[in-house]
């Protein structure tokens, strides 16, 4: 977990080093002559709101928005409301995340993190190197479409193979297709919780029950039919599964 930590907040540090090279500032550790620095408590606010975005990186860049969303379906097909709680969910999806982004973390880490804090590479230097395995996991689950979208909206130039994308350009594209799969997944789960309160509306009604909600009355029904059927191992597994 350190180390897809590390490995995220590299990429967001090496991106503004790499911005500030060519404006004649640089970020602490990064590299860059004394004269040029910055002053330390921009260096220290520059800091912390790199670490304010490491947050958002996780969330858009790693498999935590689809498992999120995918998630917050089920819950929503179960009616439980609030049971699991949102702290179970995205905890997670959080954990899930690190699990299935710890090859490309470590990759990251390897080839960015360690030269660059050896002094074997330099800021920019780290954020290519680093962006590389980025790219290769964004570009297996960007779709044709989404990054076609974003090419037009940047102005960039035609790529000729996946390499030649940006991040500028699979980030955004990735998030569409991860929303896109995320619900085609809520879907599919929605139908059958969808069948039974069919039913059970129908049963209630026929027989002129109208005391009780017909939520109320399929929500025992819907639990003990995806605990009969080890839901929650069946739907993580296919999640992770997707990824790979």
């Amino acid at each position: 977990m350190r180390r897809c930590i590390k490995s995220l907040l590299v990429l967001l540090c090496a991106t503004a080093a790499a911005h500030g090279a060519s404006t004649g500032v640089s970020l602490p550790g990064f590299g860059g002559s004394a004269n040029n620095s910055l002053s330390l408590p921009m260096q220290i606010v520059i800091s912390l709101t790199l670490l304010v975005l490491l947050p958002a990186a996780i969330m858009c860049i790693t498999p935590f928005l689809r498992i999120a969303i995918v998630l917050h379906f089920l819950r929503q097909a179960l009616g439980t409301q609030t049971v699991p709680s949102n702290q179970v969910l995205i905890g997670l999806s959080m954990f899930l995340s690190f699990l299935i982004m710890q090859p490309v973390a470590t990759e990251i880490y390897n080839k960015a993190y360690e030269p660059m804090d050896q002094g074997k590479l330099s800021a920019s230097q780290a954020f290519d190197e680093g962006s590389k395995p980025l790219k290769s996991f964004l570009a297996k689950f960007v779709r044709e479409k989404d990054v076609k979208l974003f090419v037009e909206v940047a102005k960039a130039p035609a790529p000729h193979t996946p390499e030649d994308l940006g991040l500028q350009v699979l980030i955004p594209a990735y998030i569409l297709s991860e929303l896109k799969a995320g619900f085609q997944i809520g879907v599919l789960l929605f139908l059958p919780f969808l069948v039974i309160d069919l039913v059970v509306a129908s049963v209630t009604l026929s027989i002129g029950m109208v005391q009780l909600p017909p939520a109320m009355i399929s929500a025992p029904f819907k639990i003990l039919l995806f605990v009969l059927v080890d839901g929650w191992t069946l739907v993580v597994g296919s999640l992770v599964k997707s990824f790979y």
